[in-house]
């Protein structure tokens, strides 16, 4: 053998040791990762036929099959502090600090659905929360604008969209009773929280033939998922749709 082959040799053998010895652990590792995304798929899978197009009780289904779809593809586990990834699925609100909560399952779908959410549209949402919502309405519009009070949740919520590639949603720290003027009009307008009245800056803001989705009543008293929709002549409709629960609209910025 040539001195000139025997240091390939020594190096192709130590090479091959090295993958010997690492390799049961990668793949270890790498079949607990599809196992973590398997289990997590089939949480979303039984979300959304237990609570949202088979739901028990008196809740009308949804059925978009958009909606169903981004409800199937984000993973809402992400969404929530690590303590409460286990209970991520489950049909309820959870809080996320601060006083402010993550919608249970449905109540998002049923939002999504009822704003009638198109691949063109450009979204407005009042109340970013953990983003959790942006990310579903992300799945289905083309541009999702969301304002959030509470900077350390805007933060958060910023992050996740960078880390998780919602390369469409854009985030700012801000009184959401105003809305984002500079990116106004905006076809569709969702609010994650309870106003007493509905925000005249938004009707402003909204494209005529356009719709806002909102929560209207006080802290204490009886709200109501209510539909806003504005004619193409900027006449203002409104129609409420089911009773709810949702923290309040809140105007400091803290």
């Amino acid at each position: 053998m040539s001195r000139a082959i025997l240091p390939i040799l020594v190096c192709a053998i130590f090479i091959t040791i090295v993958i010997i010895i690492i390799q049961p652990d990668f793949v270890i590792n790498v079949e607990a990762q599809d196992a973590g995304q398997k289990h997590f798929s089939h949480l979303r899978e039984r979300m959304i036929k237990n609570q949202i197009s088979h739901p028990p009780d008196y809740r009308e289904p949804v059925r978009d099959k958009k909606v169903l779809e981004a409800m199937r593809t984000v993973p809402r586990h992400l969404f929530v502090k690590p303590q409460d990834t286990s209970r991520a699925y489950w049909d309820c609100p959870i809080p996320i600090g601060y006083g402010q909560t993550i919608s249970q399952p449905y109540i998002v779908a049923l939002m999504t659905e009822l704003l009638d959410v198109k691949p063109e549209h450009k979204v407005l949402e009042v109340g970013t929360g953990s983003g959790y919502q942006a990310a579903i309405l992300s799945c289905i519009a083309k541009d999702v604008y969301s304002v959030e009070i509470v900077r350390a949740l805007e933060e958060q919520a910023a992050l996740r969209f960078k880390r998780l590639k919602y390369g469409n949603v854009r985030t700012k720290v801000d009184d959401g009773y105003y809305g984002w003027k500079e990116n106004a009009p905006f076809d569709r307008i969702i609010v994650t929280c309870a106003a007493t009245i509905v925000p005249p800056p938004l009707l402003k803001q909204l494209k005529p033939g356009g719709k806002i989705c909102i929560p209207v009543g006080g802290q204490y008293a009886v709200q109501f998922l209510t539909i806003i929709n504005k004619s193409m002549a900027g006449t203002i409709s409104m129609q409420k749709m089911i009773p709810v629960r949702f923290v309040p609209l809140t105007r400091t910025i803290r």
